[in-house]
């Protein structure tokens, strides 16, 4: 550790887990094509959302019968759909080690108060035991806990035959980690995450089985109009089609296009998870060999590649009192933000103290490892007072 400033700088310093980095070579310049003050139900505005569906659904390798629609209100949008649409009709299982996790178990036990709701808790760093799922239940989970850097290490522990769904956020996990779709009803996600595109839209990922759940259940509970996706018992199929529910940014879907041409240029979704492979390998290299840092995430079977978060442990900051750890680790964003070198990187409000650094495909590995030296700059910095 050193507190001599480096020499080498992050050509792009965006480590922002939401809204990610744009694309390598991003440019404004690149959205001169976008459909601006057209109408988003226009025949060339459903055409352009129709082609980053199907754009969509290629780059994941979705199976044929899957639908994949474009929602309003992001992830959380995308969530809170299927949620409110579908559950009610089992018992639930949830698991939870994370922020955004936590939310989706207060919406189901406080708002939609279901009674016959288990949850499984962990805490940050560590994943809840996934061997108690009921798949007589329903279950629900996060793929990626964006906010602790811990993730599922596979699909191996849901079963290919099942009663109940699975719905899955998958936010920070599409488009860098390897999803087996057939262990998956619902999946959401925001391209904000992993292809650095604008935020509020969400997209909804449905299996065959989800779809059987939608036309013959009716929930006890009124559902708003952003939230309905059946019609007289029948899915809405406009909705995966290009007709989404609501006003679409058509700005942002030419985003959108830019991110996914882009990836289907450098090889489609084995280039991407690559990418971020590539990324985590670098800071797994640096942390080994640090005296201060280490991955919140204990076990390496289920570290994210995306949002990599860190924590100290350092002995002279074990020894600080809770509040002085928290105002010593602030120090760390605040000098690389003044430097210049990496932006809004601090851990999530609600998780221990700590770094996040977003490690997605759009991050290239050269400015990773040009930001690790700095980290240890920070570090001493923030150390010395």
């Amino acid at each position: 550790m050193t507190g001599t400033e480096p020499v080498v700088r992050p050509a792009r310093p965006f480590f922002s887990s939401g809204p990610c980095a744009k694309r390598p070579g991003w440019a404004p310049e690149n959205l001169k094509n976008a459909l601006v003050g057209r109408s988003h139900r226009s025949k060339p505005g459903k055409a352009r959302i129709k082609e980053a569906i199907d754009l969509t659904k290629k780059l994941l390798e979705l199976p044929a019968d899957y639908r994949l629609g474009i929602v309003p209100a992001s992830d959380t949008g995308a969530v809170e759909m299927a949620l409110w649409s579908m559950l009610g009709a089992r018992p639930v299982d949830m698991f939870t080690w994370e922020s955004f996790g936590d939310g989706w178990v207060t919406d189901v036990v406080k708002q939609l108060k279901l009674k016959d709701a288990r949850i499984f808790k962990a805490g940050y760093g560590d994943l809840p035991d996934l061997k108690q799922a009921d798949f007589t239940h329903d279950v629900v989970f996060t793929w990626n806990g964006t906010t602790s850097g811990v993730k599922v290490p596979n699909g191996d522990w849901i079963p290919a035959t099942r009663a109940g769904l699975t719905i899955c956020d998958a936010t920070s996990a599409v488009f860098a980690m390897d999803i087996p779709w057939s262990k998956i009803d619902v999946a959401t996600f925001s391209w904000q995450k992993v292809l650095g595109g604008e935020a509020a839209h969400g997209i909804l990922i449905l299996s065959p089985r989800a779809v059987q759940r939608l036309e013959s259940y009716t929930p006890a509970w009124p559902l708003p109009k952003i939230f309905r996706m059946t019609k007289g018992g029948k899915l809405i199929e406009g909705i995966f089609e290009g007709e989404t529910i609501n006003t679409i940014s058509l700005l942002c879907v030419e985003d959108y296009l830019d991110a996914l041409k882009w990836a289907e240029g450098l090889g489609g979704l084995k280039a991407l998870i690559a990418r971020s492979d590539a990324n985590l390998k670098a800071i797994d290299a640096w942390v080994k060999k640090s005296d201060w840092a280490a991955f919140l995430a204990k076990d390496t079977a289920v570290r994210s590649n995306t949002s990599v978060c860190l924590k100290v442990v350092d002995p002279w900051f074990l020894a600080l009192s809770p509040e002085d750890q928290a105002l010593a680790v602030k120090k760390i964003p605040s000098a690389l933000d003044k430097a210049g070198v990496a932006y809004d990187m601090g851990a999530y409000r609600d998780a221990p103290p700590g770094l996040r650094i977003w490690c997605g495909a759009t991050v290239d590995t050269a400015d990773i490892e040009a930001l690790l030296p700095w980290l240890d700059w920070a570090w001493a910095k923030a150390k010395a007072g």
